[in-house]
């Protein structure tokens, strides 16, 4: 199977493609997060990630774009439901990206978190693959969460302290007070 897999960050891909690789998949990673937020966090993300890769041998492909921009316009103005929307974004282009281009599924590292709404996920995983013609691989990650944390810090990579949107950051300076 080709196999896509959307790839947040490189702390959260870890156990992701670890799991993939002993089923015998070897996932392509695909970064693509018009959510993250400032640039320098997003550049620091993805830069992190392109060194992951290539320490592990994983095939890499980067939508290097800044999409703070895109984000916005996707989410204004209901900024209450931003994740569906961002869930949404993320995935119609990677299950775009997957059919055009010849992979037979998707899947993404943000079934790891257990900070995310998985069902939210789910349902716009699915809505993306009956869109785009293309199958969904669902694999409920969560149980490899700590595990992948842990062989991160390992690892040295760059752990984030918030989802990478605007308003997660500000959810997060928010609940300090």
């Amino acid at each position: 199977m080709k196999l896509l897999m959307h790839t947040c960050c490189a702390p959260c891909s870890v156990m992701c493609i670890e799991t993939l690789r002993k089923e015998g998949l070897e996932p392509v990673l695909y970064f693509y997060n018009p959510n993250i937020h400032p640039c320098k966090e997003f550049r620091l993300r993805k830069t992190t990630l392109i060194e992951y890769a290539a320490k592990i041998k994983a095939r890499l492909i980067t939508d290097h774009e800044y999409g703070l921009r895109r984000f916005i316009e996707a989410v204004f103005p209901d900024f209450d439901n931003r994740c569906q929307k961002c869930y949404k974004m993320r995935f119609e282009k990677t299950a775009q990206f997957a059919k055009e281009n010849g992979y037979d599924a998707f899947t993404s590292t943000l079934f790891i978190s257990p900070y995310q709404n998985h069902e939210l996920l789910i349902l716009e995983a699915k809505a993306a693959a009956e869109k785009f013609g293309v199958e969904f691989l669902y694999r409920d990650f969560r149980p490899y969460f700590i595990e992948g944390q842990e062989k991160a810090r390992e690892e040295g990579l760059y752990m984030q302290k918030h989802c990478g949107c605007i308003f997660s950051e500000e959810d997060k300076y928010k609940k300090k007070k």
